[in-house]
């Protein structure tokens, strides 16, 4: 075909033409995978660039993102000319100059090589084809690229091809946004943005001419070149970059004289770039989206959203700091309680054997040395217990602390370690407004407002209050505070239950359902479970939000089945929202990249209880604070009750004061909190240190008595609303002051509880029964991983 061609010269020519063509068309075709993946027209129309989803409160302030790659681009006229003419004139001075492919540039590039001096000649497009298709990794790559030199033509031939595709599609002021809002600078910045404000905490279009200069010198290489981890040899990048500035005619020579001399001067304390890291909200918020972002094909951690939640920054900040100062005295407190002594105990008060060592076979630090020294259980022990330095957590020092210790040492540190759980949700509403998951995140990755389920103790009580009223009842009806005998048909065998008091008395004397409740008294509870029966029970909490499984056993209402703080907090605000249940609700709405609002997040509703019965709960709440001997009047020790203001909730302790409870109710605020240690084999002593009066109801008043002192929140005292339905039953019933003392009251269900198996009493429960109990508290294995495993190294 080519010999038609007489003139030699124009034969070769057409020859080389054909052959180009041809291999344009088999690379673009990835013609018999040869060549890999290029990117094609709508790739070029539509570049995938991953953006951080950005997370902000209801009142705007940012805190936390998501992100595969942390990047958020800004528009041309956002980039700063400094920026701009320090890329120019490091990386393309001909940039204006060429279609994406300086072959001039190219050629004295080749020829510096060959001197000896090694000078890329990739212009700022092919990089940024590079950057936004990978033309050098994953997919792109064919057969022919594991051969080393006909790899490397077809993969800069590629770059070449895409490079010319984006500059036929884009300005070059557009190819120059595109490359800076892509580029990686280290420290997972991707985007000059984002590195703008990781290393000098402030936008791109405020970085001054040395701090352009910082930026761009690191493109050459990241680590290398990074300002944080080598100064010197980002101050003499930097000065280079000034110099080809400089000979580029964008730098006068007194400029530049005064410029080189200048130090880095790094700020990387930005508050922005810190919101990007984990946290339990963030945590929290990621697990709420997975189902909608799987239903709507989106991704947050590449998708670049701004996604709202409904916490109240300053309601969050008061959370976080009532936990923070109660905790550490607490903490203090377990401390010197089981000072000298070895506090894994069962339910009869005996130290649980190999309690440490079954806990060091749960890390991943064990499970290294069990391959590392395999039948060999002394290595295994000698390492368990050498002492190296390790960053633990320390209340004192309000977060870690250098210290030398062994891997054993760090379980019995971390054990002995209290943790929290505490949300507050505006119950009309269902806007959860604060969300505190645990003490430290970075240390304690487990969320004891959602995940964590522990025993309700006491708390779980006013829901067979509830099955009272809708069984007929009313607050002003009496049953006598006596001992209780329940049997129980067991097929071939009847059992007997008699629980008892948290103090083991029995007063004898009538009181109303409000005082019982208030004062809460077991043997009433039991009572009243006996004569609605405890399905009645289950189906009232169930209705009101518990979602856990309950047990419709007799023991029920003294709460001997685990369950949520979130569950907890849903089922107490039905009660304030006369009786209308709401679906807790912790995002708001979503909007993309552009501002386009493209979700909105509201409560489902549903009418699940009477609303006369539902405002005689609220009424009975309150019984805590005004009742005689109420359980919730701790309270009467903070700034709280100006204004008549009225205030309702229930304590709670489960056996042995594993978990302390509070939940507090307010006319806009229900509020959950508890506080026990992961492991539930480790727990206070006595009521008078453990109880949820003395534990959670502490955290519940220090948080509200800060919110009503906070007068920009616009939470104000007062009284709870008023009915929205006419009141039959009776309700306004004095209970008696009597003269005579009696032991004080616990809220503790400290007694025999009931499970579905059967009565377990102090001495029928087990070692393993004790330690298996931990599915559902995140165990401290799992908290100190990442400890262990930087043991392991």
């Amino acid at each position: 075909m080519f010999r038609r061609i007489k003139n030699r010269i124009l034969r070769y020519l057409v020859i080389a033409i054909y052959f180009v063509i041809v291999l344009v068309c088999a690379i673009q075709l990835n013609f018999l995978w040869l060549f890999g993946y290029s990117p094609t027209k709508k790739d070029i129309i539509m570049p995938s660039v991953n953006i951080s989803t950005e997370l902000y409160t209801a009142d705007s302030v940012l805190i936390g993102r998501y992100f595969d790659e942390d990047r958020n681009p800004i528009p041309f006229d956002s980039i700063p000319k400094t920026v701009i003419n320090a890329l120019i004139a490091t990386e393309d001075v001909r940039f204006y100059s060429h279609n994406g492919v300086d072959f001039l540039g190219l050629g004295s590039g080749i020829v510096s090589t060959l001197k000896g001096d090694k000078r890329g000649a990739s212009t700022i497009t092919q990089q940024l084809a590079k950057n936004l298709y990978r033309t050098r990794y994953n997919k792109a790559g064919g057969l022919l690229t594991r051969l080393p030199v006909a790899g490397l033509v077809v993969t800069k031939f590629k770059e070449w091809m895409t490079a010319y595709k984006l500059e036929q599609r884009y300005t070059k002021n557009q190819i120059l946004e595109m490359y800076l809002n892509t580029v990686s600078f280290s420290n997972n910045a991707y985007g000059i943005e984002t590195a703008a404000k990781r290393y000098f905490s402030k936008g791109a279009n405020q970085l001054n001419q040395n701090e352009a200069a910082v930026l761009i010198g690191m493109l050459k290489g990241t680590t290398l070149y990074n300002p944080i981890r080598n100064p010197e040899k980002s101050f003499d990048r930097k000065n280079t970059v000034l110099s080809q500035m400089h000979k580029g005619g964008f730098l006068k020579k007194e400029e530049y004289d005064a410029l080189v001399k200048e130090k880095i001067i790094l700020n990387t304390n930005n508050q922005d770039v810190n919101a990007g890291g984990d946290s339990y909200l963030r945590t929290a918020v990621a697990k709420w989206l997975e189902k909608w972002s799987e239903e709507n094909n989106y991704d947050i951690y590449t998708d670049g959203l701004k996604i709202y939640t409904t916490i109240n920054s300053k309601l969050q900040k008061h959370a976080e700091e009532a936990v923070a100062k109660q905790m550490a005295e607490l903490q203090q407190r377990l401390n010197n309680t089981w000072d000298g002594q070895e506090p894994w105990r069962d339910l009869s008060g005996k130290v649980i054997p190999n309690f440490l060592e079954n806990l060091a076979k749960k890390t991943p630090y064990y499970e290294f040395l069990s391959k590392k020294y395999a039948n060999t259980p002394d290595s295994i022990n000698f390492f368990l217990n050498k002492k190296k330095k390790m960053e633990v957590y320390n209340w004192k020092d309000k977060g870690k602390i250098e210290k030398e210790m062994s891997t054993m040492d760090s379980l019995k540190y971390y054990a002995m370690m209290l943790n929290a759980g505490m949300m507050s949700m505006d119950p009309y509403s269902g806007e959860i407004k604060a969300w505190v998951g645990g003490i430290d995140h970075q240390y304690f990755k487990y969320d004891h407002v959602m995940q964590a389920k522990r025993q309700a103790g006491s708390t779980f009580k006013p829901f067979v209050y509830l099955a009272a009223l809708e069984s007929g009842m009313s607050p002003c009806d009496k049953i006598t505070d006596k001992p209780v005998t329940i049997k129980i048909d067991k097929g071939d065998s009847v059992e007997v239950w008699e629980p008892k008091n948290a103090d083991w008395n029995f007063s004898y004397r009538e009181m109303t359902l409000r005082h019982a409740m208030a004062r809460s008294i077991n043997s009433v509870t039991v009572q009243l479970t006996d004569m609605v029966t405890p399905a009645k029970v289950v189906d009232a909490a169930q209705r009101c939000g518990i979602t856990s499984k309950l047990n419709p056993v007799a023991s029920v209402g003294l709460g001997p089945n685990d369950v949520s703080v979130f569950e907890m907090v849903n089922g107490y605000s039905t009660m304030m929202n006369h009786g209308e249940r709401v679906t807790p609700v912790l995002v708001s709405k979503i909007e993309d990249h552009d501002g386009n609002v493209i979700a909105t997040f509201q409560a489902e509703r549903k009418q699940v209880v009477d609303k006369q019965d539902a405002w005689l709960m609220t009424y009975m709440l309150r019984g805590g604070m005004e009742e005689p001997r109420g359980t919730s009047q701790g309270l009467w020790e903070w700034d709280l009750f100006d204004k008549e203001n009225e205030i309702g909730g229930k304590t709670g302790t489960s056996s042995e004061y594993v978990d302390g409870w509070y939940m507090g109710v307010t006319k806009d605020l229900v509020t959950g909190i508890w506080v026990g240690c992961d492991e539930r084999s480790i727990h206070f002593k006595n009521s008078h240190t453990g109880e949820g009066s003395r534990t959670a109801l502490p955290i519940f008043g220090v948080f509200l008595e800060s919110v009503y002192k906070d007068k920009q929140l616009g939470y104000t005292q007062g009284k709870f609303p008023e009915s929205t339905v006419e009141i039959t039953k009776s309700y306004k019933c004095e209970t008696p002051r009597y003269s005579d003392p009696e032991p004080e009251q616990s809220d503790s269900t400290n007694i025999d509880e009931q499970t579905d198996e059967g009565l377990i009493g102090p001495e029928e429960e087990s070692t393993e029964g004790a330690t298996e109990h931990n599915n559902n508290g995140g165990s401290v294995s799992e908290n100190i991983g990442a400890l262990e495993q930087s043991s392991s190294t």
